[in-house]
C-alpha cells in the first residue's frame, strides 16, 4: 500500500503551499509515509488536468490511499466529483479528506457491522453535501462575473476589461477632431469607426478635455 496526496488551485496566483503543508503535517502527525503529492493549477470545473490524470491512471493502485485537504480541491463539479470518488471506491483506493474527520477513521477496524455501515452512510452524506457546496460556490462566482461584465458593458467599460480596446484614445482624438471642426457629425463618425453609442461617447468623455 502506498500513500499519495493531491492538491489543486484554480490559478497560478493562488499558492499551492497551504494544501501541501496541510497534507504533509497530517502524515507527519500520524507517522504516515507519504510517497508524493501531485498538484495542478487549473480549474476544478472538470478533471482534464495533467498531473491528476497521471496520478489516477498511472500511479494509484488498489489498496493505495489518496489524501486531499478539501472536497473542492478535488473538483467543483458535484456530479463529476462524486463520480471520481465512486471510481476510487470501486477500485479499492481509499480517499481521505482532511476537512472531513470521519473520512480519516479506519472503518474496516470497526467490529460492529451496523456501526460501520452508519459511518459509511454519514461519510457519503457529508461528501455529497460538501460537493454540493463546492459547485454552488463556483456557480455563484460565475454569476457574479457575468453580472460584473454586464454592468461594465452597460457603463461602456467592457473594452478595458474583457477585450482589446477598439482603438487607442490618441487615435480616437484625431478622428474626433473631424466632429469638432464640423466636417462630420457624431453619428457619422460613430458609424465609420464601427462603435456602439456607449463606446463612442466613452471615448468622447476621455478626449473632451484634450480637444
Amino acid at each position: 500500500m502506498k500513500r499519495y496526496g493531491y492538491h489543486r488551485t484554480s490559478t497560478r496566483e493562488q499558492h499551492l503551499d497551504r494544501g501541501i503543508t496541510e497534507i504533509n503535517a497530517y502524515c507527519s502527525a500520524n507517522n504516515l509515509e507519504l510517497e508524493k503529492i501531485f498538484t495542478d493549477q487549473q480549474t476544478g470545473k472538470n478533471f482534464n488536468r495533467p498531473r491528476y490524470t497521471i496520478m489516477k491512471e498511472d500511479v494509484l493502485r488498489a489498496g493505495d490511499e489518496l489524501i486531499i485537504t478539501e472536497v473542492d480541491r478535488l473538483g467543483r463539479n458535484k456530479q463529476e466529483t462524486l463520480r471520481e470518488l465512486q471510481y476510487y471506491r470501486d477500485n479499492g483506493i481509499r480517499v481521505k479528506i482532511l476537512e472531513l474527520p470521519t473520512t480519516l477513521m479506519d472503518l474496516s477496524a470497526m467490529d460492529n457491522a451496523m456501526a460501520r455501515m452508519i459511518m459509511e452512510t454519514i461519510n457519503n452524506m457529508l461528501i455529497e453535501l460538501y460537493a454540493t457546496m463546492a459547485q454552488a460556490e463556483i456557480e455563484k462566482k460565475e454569476k457574479r462575473q457575468k453580472e460584473g461584465i454586464q454592468a461594465k458593458k452597460e457603463r461602456g467599460e467592457w473594452d478595458d476589461y474583457g477585450r482589446p480596446a477598439v482603438m487607442s484614445v490618441k487615435d480616437f482624438e484625431k478622428e474626433y477632431a473631424k466632429v469638432v471642426s464640423g466636417d462630420v457629425r457624431p453619428f457619422e463618425l460613430m458609424k465609420q469607426l464601427g462603435m456602439s453609442k456607449t463606446t463612442f461617447y466613452r471615448y468622447v468623455n476621455k478626449v473632451s478635455g484634450n480637444i
